[in-house]
């Protein structure tokens, strides 16, 4: 098993649950402007969308999509805890957040990374800010997005809000918020995801 990653995006998502749930695997960093991996391959070949991430089986077959990637991961190790059982009303209470992450936050950042005119840009903080007032009321009494057990969301949310930094958002401004993300961080395979790709 294979992960295609570059270090601090998206793929830190599932990079982090492969940690969580002990899976043996490879890794191998994509360049995203070149579009080349650590091995030197046209990534383009390896993914035609040209995202990150990329988990490759061992039977070679390609997922992509951080949701789908983690659903999977979870699935095949249900012992690690990192998603409910599919079928059950909490599988799809996960299946909301990873929805509401991707959707609602995690597409709201591009105006922001690559700015498109001022309106654009203003507009996408003021959803996030929206948005990260939504999160703070609904992470006020809980442990995580589930409650008390970690899940692949929460992996995805943590990514997602680590991104703050970049666009100078103080995560103070939603101490709930900040404070999920330290309880996230402090997590020891979290620690390991972040040291294996240079961001700790």
């Amino acid at each position: 098993m294979k992960l295609y990653y570059s270090p601090g995006a998206c793929s830190l998502s599932p990079h982090i649950v492969l940690r969580e749930a002990g899976y043996d695997f490879d890794m191998e960093k994509v360049d995203l402007k070149t579009k080349l991996t650590q091995a030197g391959e046209d990534f383009n070949k390896i993914n035609e969308k040209s995202a990150v991430p990329v988990l490759m089986l061992d039977n070679g077959e390609i997922i992509t999509e951080g949701p789908a990637i983690v659903q999977y991961l979870a699935d095949q190790k249900p012992g690690a805890g990192l998603a409910p059982k599919n079928g059950t009303i909490e599988r799809v209470r996960l299946q909301e957040w990873l929805n509401y992450i991707s959707t609602e936050l995690h597409k709201t950042f591009g105006p922001l990374f690559a700015p498109v005119g001022h309106e654009a840009t203003v507009n996408a903080r003021k959803k996030l800010e929206g948005n990260f007032a939504f999160l703070e009321r609904k992470l006020k009494d809980r442990k995580y997005l589930m409650g008390d057990q970690f899940t692949v969301a929460d992996a995805y949310l943590f990514t997602i809000l680590s991104w703050t930094k970049f666009i100078q958002m103080d995560l103070a401004t939603w101490p709930v918020l900040a404070e999920y993300q330290k309880r996230v961080s402090s997590r020891p395979k979290v620690q390991e995801t972040l040291k294996a790709e240079g961001l700790a």
